[in-house]
């Protein structure tokens, strides 16, 4: 037991590391202010610059990623990788260095279901890939992306009758269903149409103007 609490708590530490709010001030910059406020890769992104914000997602990525692969080389069989897993992805949500007020976790979400279901994680890039290509609109991938992730996790359990890892399941539907919730504010900006378009590869289209994301 005392393992495993070092092993949640090691896991909720590294997961609040505010990577983007971290990067966001060493460039001058706090995240907090500008923007949607977030302090997520997104924002970054957009406030920052776009190498800064690939950095911030990559680091957010590694930090849902790597403790779970560790909890899976400590303890192969059994539900410690998905409770580091699932840890991670609440200290970036709810950061402890930042009076626990953090990111939408899914960068964070998106390196923990690597170490956990890889293969569904792929057709779940895929779909975001496909939405945000279509939209542009990184909120709008990351929700589809999420609610095929609380979905699909499903098949393998009902196509073995019950036999694959039930808790497993549930808590990455869970996962998946909070990083939605978390992004309510952006859906309701989508259904209005006032949500922020995010360009790679172009600039901003002449005449958009800029809101909030």
């Amino acid at each position: 037991m005392v393992s495993v609490f070092v092993w949640i708590l090691v896991a909720y530490l590294v997961g609040g590391v505010p990577f983007g709010y971290l990067i966001g001030r060493m460039r001058g910059v706090d995240v907090r202010t500008v923007g949607s406020k977030n302090i997520g890769a997104t924002n970054v992104f957009r406030t920052v610059g776009k190498k800064w914000g690939f950095l911030a997602f990559a680091l957010d990525v590694l930090k849902g990623l790597l403790p779970t692969l560790a909890a899976k080389a400590y303890a192969p069989v059994g539900w410690l990788p998905l409770a580091v897993g699932v840890t991670c992805v609440l200290g970036h949500m709810l950061t402890p260095y930042m009076k626990f007020k953090g990111g939408k976790g899914v960068a964070t979400a998106f390196g923990m279901l690597i170490g956990l279901v890889p293969a569904l994680v792929g057709a779940a890039f895929l779909v975001f890939v496909a939405a945000f290509a279509l939209s542009n609109y990184i909120s709008l991938g990351s929700c589809l992306a999420a609610a095929f992730l609380a979905v699909s996790v499903w098949f393998p359990y009902l196509g073995s009758r019950g036999t694959a890892d039930m808790p497993q399941c549930l808590l990455v539907t869970a996962i998946a269903l909070f990083v939605i919730w978390k992004h309510r504010a952006n859906i309701g900006r989508l259904v209005s149409g006032n949500e922020n378009k995010i360009y790679i590869f172009k600039k901003k289209a002449e005449g958009e103007s800029v809101r909030q994301s």
